[in-house]
């Protein structure tokens, strides 16, 4: 089948989504897969953390390159190699496990099948490195296939189909995998990149603006003086950063509370995950609506102020369905944030420097991530010293709640005042280096 033929009339914007679909499919897929394999090899919350360190070290690695790489190449190129590329790496993996089969129990020292666990963290970080190409592509070319109202409601949908891919289908789809047979998460994940790979390599090709060649140090710089030189931008991407550093902090310990104290299996896990997807994408079709009603710098403090308890409400659940809820709502008020930081960073910033000013804010906004995945597991494990498992696997929930409370507070009237003002696009003149 040729790639022209897969979505045939569909419009640009429309092709785009659905492949971003698929990804994210892929992506919710492994969100369980990568974390409740680990803890099949091994019940050391530090070693389990390294997976979700492996998958986000490559942000720090990366970014400011993938920024100047967007910016230089054909987006929709760009995109479909990096789709391929995570398509081999799960493939690698699920061959991995495939021969390591059956696992031995994890132990709570150490891993069971040190070979397999090796292959697991090599393809996290190939998958996370691609990750970051894709990503920052994708989010630069969507401004050129919508005319510039219609940003807040193309994320929206651009985010609805992820959260229903990545959060919603996805983990109970991993679930359902993991509980027929450990790879088929990863082989399944092969077939959904692939197939987004083809969908967008059918699409128009779209050539980065025409300008002139630089060397790689000053285009680099132009995009973070360009970032630097905006009170707004610097603000909500250190906004960004410490909320996604706490987030992860809670993530990661997530699944270790979720199997040890309320001891529910992967098929329930993926559901509660799937719960607060339903949150997110009702934040993502809302945050428009909201944006719109309470202005942008209302709903950007809002949005921040309600993670604070949902963080806390987290350690707080005794149940399933309690945990679902408290998911979601946590969900719905990051992707109200999302409308704003996004959208906002989207207008302000020129076509031509998108890539590398969208780098620059990423690296800033998600580079502390492997940071505190490491630290979270360091925190349980110093804990489970002087005090039972059970608590000491709740602490980076609180710690996270506490975090965001402080962050709330600091941030509140600067982002009140930095998003008061009228957003103004950067017109292209504006954008170009000068030849």
């Amino acid at each position: 089948m040729r790639s022209g033929e897969v979505g045939r009339g569909m419009p640009p914007v429309a092709r785009f989504i659905t492949a971003s679909g698929m990804t994210n499919l892929g992506d919710g897929v492994a969100v369980l897969a990568w974390s409740w394999t680990a803890s099949l090899l091994t019940r050391d919350p530090l070693l389990i953390a390294l997976t979700a360190v492996a998958l986000r070290m490559p942000w720090v690695l990366f970014s400011l390159p993938a920024g100047i790489v967007a910016d230089r190449m054909d987006r929709r190129v760009l995109i479909v190699r990096m789709d391929v590329l995570r398509a081999l790496a799960f493939a690698a993996v699920a061959a991995a496990l495939w021969s390591a089969m059956p696992l031995a129990p994890p132990p709570r020292d150490g891993v069971s099948a040190p070979w397999a666990y090796a292959a697991l963290l090599v393809a996290a970080a190939v998958v996370g490195m691609a990750e970051v190409f894709r990503d920052n592509a994708a989010q630069t070319m969507l401004p050129s296939l919508v005319p510039d109202a219609r940003l807040e409601s193309a994320n929206g949908r651009l985010w609805s189909v992820e959260m229903i891919g990545n959060s919603l289908a996805g983990p109970p789809l991993g679930a359902l995998l993991v509980a027929a047979s450990l790879p088929l998460p990863f082989a399944f994940n092969v077939g959904a990149y692939a197939l987004a790979a083809v969908i967008v390599g059918g699409m128009a090709p779209a050539a980065p603006p025409a300008r002139k060649a630089n060397d790689w140090r000053a285009e680099l710089a132009e995009g973070i003086a360009f970032l630097r030189g905006s009170p707004l931008l610097m603000l909500l991407a250190w906004v960004t950063g410490l909320w996604n550093l706490l987030f992860q902090m809670l993530s990661i310990a997530l699944v270790l509370h979720v199997q040890d104290n309320l001891r529910l299996p992967s098929s329930v896990y993926g559901l509660v995950l799937g719960a607060g997807a339903v949150g997110g994408i009702a934040g993502a079709l809302a945050g428009e609506r909201v944006v719109r009603a309470i202005g942008p710098a209302r709903a950007a403090q809002w949005s921040l102020l309600a993670t604070a308890p949902a963080c806390a409400a987290v350690a707080l659940s005794p149940d399933a369905w309690r945990l679902g809820l408290t998911l979601a709502f946590f969900e719905a008020a990051g992707m109200v944030w999302n409308t704003v930081a996004v959208t906002g960073r989207q207008r302000i910033v020129p076509n031509g420097l998108l890539g590398r000013v969208n780098s620059a804010y990423r690296l800033l906004a998600l580079g502390m991530m492997p940071v505190v995945l490491l630290l979270s597991g360091l925190v349980v494990r110093a804990l489970e010293v002087v005090v039972a498992r059970e608590t000491a696997l709740t602490a980076p929930f609180w710690i996270a709640a506490a975090g965001v409370a402080l962050l709330t507070v600091a941030s509140w009237r600067r982002l009140g005042d930095a998003l008061s003002r009228p957003l103004l696009p950067a017109t292209q003149t504006q954008a170009e280096p000068a030849p």
